[in-house]
């Protein structure tokens, strides 16, 4: 998907960022659409476990107040009856929040006066059932709709589907034949068919394919094959494209298992894996300002810092070059950062007011500053003390062929004092690009020499589990690529560094990378990733037969006349317009034809 650089408002922009538009769909398109009629006074907002952290993800508590929200409560908890006053529900479509629903609103005297209720994905026919069972509670309904939205956004182009098992749950031994493996698929499937919903986007659905019968080669397809499933009923959705206008590609850890293992070395990556973080929140000690001891700030990285925004992707080398840049053309540029280091000197009236005047700026600007010059210091200070440059060699040597067996020998013997997790996930890196060295007992030396410990030496095995056996590997050619007949040594990535001029340490790329490029030039093996679109009837029905919809056959992506055209892109985009009819669902869904008496709202 494609995604624009610059943000701008609701109001008149062309282009918007991914938590803007998830943002603008919760607060206008949701809990906007119910000020109509006698239902614009103050209401509260009750929403579920998940529904809270799709709200929280996009949208500040203040920004539910400006759309008439005086309350927040959550579904399961104790709630003070307030019949005067309506209520929005945002609730997943399950049958325990079905019950509590109708538990509030049913009999002679409900919580509140009347309910609009908001599904973040399709409900199912027996649910809507259930509801229109209750003669007491249709009349208090005043809009039952699918948002389709149960997608966590983390920044501007990210989003998650909140399933931090999902690996242990789907790549486990005997995993296929547990019941959560079909629902952690089922439900990341449907989280993921909700960002299109809500960008209005109809994708090329392509996959890894399967380069065995192994049910954890099959992941991949069976996904794609539960997304589409999904996706393709949101052709019915007013508005919604009727072609493909973009590409989902879908890729397991199989595919790069270097990637989180290897330490980066942007300002961003730097953060999350040397200090500790908890999410996007570091807590660092600052100064008194009473002459006391050190008092604690919270500090959160996120995107309303314009500072964090500029160096987050950028070399920590260079983040903390431009940082002392900052701070030395802030103090030679502004008037009162320069009065202020004036010694001595006696200030006029005028220069007071000035220095008056300009402090609020002056004091946020050096705050934001300052917090990342002391973040940018800790890390300089930890890869110094910890010897992480020349981890990140060896690492970085390996991945491209330039270290063997005799490096990592000599740097482990060297360096015993490393930190046992750096230890670990070097020779992590080690395995994956020379997985032969791990046979037998070869692996076990190794872990004595590192002085690991056996639940370490599984951590090796498991992550080999993933990414099959050497032989699939060589015979795929995507663990262990040779680029250079010249060498005698493995390499898991083409070396790219003599394209652009770079830091040190920056040559490494994820896979995915490669594969994106490949795809937007359209290179991408047309073998090694299927595309789910173009399935016939029978295949579409014989991958969505089971709780968990089995890949169809694979099949060869179709040319296109057109590459797709994603309306991210558009000038005028359809998406952020106003439109009482863009509901998030299908005008031929079960809500539609049970719930049309209801109207507009």
């Amino acid at each position: 998907m494609s995604f624009s650089d610059s943000e701008s408002s609701s109001h008149g922009g062309d282009y918007k960022f991914f938590r803007q538009i998830s943002r603008d769909r919760l607060l206008h398109e949701m809990l906007g659409s119910t000020k109509t009629g006698d239902s614009k006074a103050w209401k509260i907002l009750i929403m579920d476990r998940v529904t809270v952290k799709v709200m929280s993800q996009s949208c500040k508590m203040a920004d539910i107040t400006d759309q008439g929200i005086s309350l927040v409560e959550e579904l399961f908890k104790r709630r003070e009856p307030m019949p005067g006053m309506d209520a929005i529900y945002f609730i997943q479509p399950s049958k325990e929040n079905i019950v509590m629903f109708l538990s509030d609103m049913s009999g002679r005297e409900p919580l509140y006066r009347k309910a609009f209720i908001f599904f973040s994905s399709t409900i199912p026919k027996e649910l809507v059932n259930h509801i229109k069972s209750d003669s007491s509670v249709l009349p208090r309904i005043g809009a039952l709709r699918e948002m389709n939205m149960e997608y966590f956004p983390i920044d501007n182009q990210g989003f998650l589907t909140d399933h931090e098992q999902a690996l242990e749950t789907l790549y486990a031994d005997d995993a296929e034949n547990s019941r959560h493996f079909n629902i952690c698929l089922n439900m990341m499937a449907t989280r993921i068919a909700t960002v299109f919903a809500s960008l209005k986007e109809l994708p090329f659905v392509r996959y890894r394919a399967a380069k065995s019968t192994a049910s954890r080669d099959l992941v991949p397809s069976k996904l794609a094959a539960a997304i589409w499933d999904c996706i393709s009923k949101y052709k019915a959705i007013p508005n919604f494209p009727q072609t493909e206008t973009c590409e989902l590609l879908i890729v397991d850890r199989s595919v790069d298992q270097i990637a989180p293992i290897i330490h980066e070395w942007t300002y961003d990556a730097m953060c999350h894996d040397l200090l500790d973080m908890e999410g996007n929140k570091y807590v660092i000690e600052v100064p008194s300002k009473t002459g006391g001891p050190p008092e604690k700030k919270e500090i959160v990285l996120e995107d309303h810092d314009p500072v964090w925004l500029e160096l987050r992707h950028t070399h920590i080398a260079d983040a903390s070059e431009r940082l002392h840049e900052k701070m030395t053309n802030f103090a030679s540029k502004n008037k009162a950062a320069q009065m202020r280091s004036r010694d001595g000197s006696e200030l006029s009236t005028r220069d007071l007011q000035k220095i008056v005047q300009a402090l609020p700026q002056y004091g946020e600007q050096v705050d934001k500053l300052s917090t990342h010059v002391e973040l940018a210091g800790k890390i300089n200070r930890i890869i110094r003390d910890t010897g992480l440059r020349d981890l990140g060699q060896l690492e970085q040597d390996l991945v491209f062929g330039d270290a063997g067996a005799k490096d990592v020998i000599n740097f482990l013997r060297t360096n015993q004092d490393t930190n046992p997790e750096n230890k670990l996930r070097l020779l992590m890196i080690y395995a994956t690009v020379y997985p032969e060295k791990f046979e037998g007992d070869k692996g076990v030396k190794l872990m004595q020499l590192a002085r690991l410990s056996p639940v370490d030496m599984k951590v090796i095995s498991n992550m080999q589990l993933i990414a099959g056996s050497p032989e699939n590997k060589a015979k795929s050619g995507s663990f262990s690529l040779k680029f250079d007949a010249g060498k005698t040594k493995q390499a898991n990535r083409k070396d790219r560094s003599g394209e652009e001029e770079t830091w040190q340490l920056f040559r490494f790329y994820p896979m995915i990378e490669e594969l994106l490029e490949k795809l937007v030039k359209g290179d991408l093996s047309k073998s090694d990733y299927l595309c789910m679109n173009q399935s016939s009837h029978k295949e579409e029905s014989e991958a969505r037969t089971g709780s968990v919809r089995k890949s169809s056959a694979p099949t060869a992506v179709p040319e296109r006349k057109a590459t797709p055209h994603s309306m991210r892109s558009r000038r005028t985009a359809t998406w952020a317009r106003p439109q009482s009819s863009d509901d998030g669902y299908s005008r031929h869904s079960i809500l539609h034809h049970d719930f049309l008496f209801f109207g507009p709202f």
